[in-house]
C-alpha cells in the first residue's frame, strides 16, 4: 500500500521507527516532513499528507505529533479527508471499516513506538465494509463534505 507519513516536532523522535515499520511491512511509504526535530506547524504538514491522499499518490495517511488532535484538526479540514485520532487497536481497525478513515492521527506524548505499530498494523490491514448502512453514512459525510 502507498502511506503518506508526515509528523510535526513532537512527534519527530517517533516517525523515524515507524517509518522503517512501514517498509518493513512492505509499503511504499512518502515522508512529507517534518525533517528535524524543530519546531513545525502541523496544518502545514496536515495539508500535505492530505495532498497526497487527494491526488491518489498515497492511498492512507498517518500523522504523528504530540496528541494526535491537532493532527487530526488539520486534517479534516481538508476536502476528502476523513481523519481520526487512534491511541488504541479497537478504534484503530473499526474507523477503517465503519467510517473509511483515510488519515490515522497518532499522540507520540501519549502512545510509545510499539502501540503505535500495532495501531499502525491494524489501520492498514482494516479495510472499509461493504454494509450498507456504513457506505451510506459516509456518502453522508461526502456529502457534507461537498457542501451539500
Amino acid at each position: 500500500m502507498k502511506i503518506v507519513v508526515g509528523s510535526d516536532h513532537a512527534g519527530f523522535p517517533m516517525k523515524a521507527e515507524l517509518l522503517a515499520f512501514l517498509r518493513e511491512r512492505g509499503h511504499e511509504v512518502e515522508d512529507v516532513g517534518s525533517y528535524d526535530p524543530e519546531p513545525v506547524d502541523f496544518p502545514d504538514i496536515a495539508r500535505q499528507v492530505a495532498a497526497a491522499i487527494t491526488s491518489g499518490r498515497a492511498e492512507r495517511g498517518l500523522m504523528v505529533c504530540g496528541t494526535g488532535v491537532g493532527a487530526s484538526i488539520g486534517a479534516n479540514k481538508m476536502k476528502g479527508i476523513r481523519a481520526a485520532v487512534c491511541h488504541d487497536v479497537h478504534s484503530a481497525h473499526q474507523c477503517v471499516e465503519h467510517d473509511d478513515v483515510n488519515v490515522m492521527c497518532i499522540g507520540a506524548q501519549i502512545v510509545g513506538p510499539w502501540l503505535a505499530k500495532d495501531l499502525i498494523a491494524a489501520y492498514l490491514d482494516a479495510r472499509f465494509s461493504t454494509a450498507e448502512e456504513f457506505r451510506r453514512r459516509v456518502a453522508k459525510l461526502a456529502d457534507m463534505d461537498a457542501g451539500r
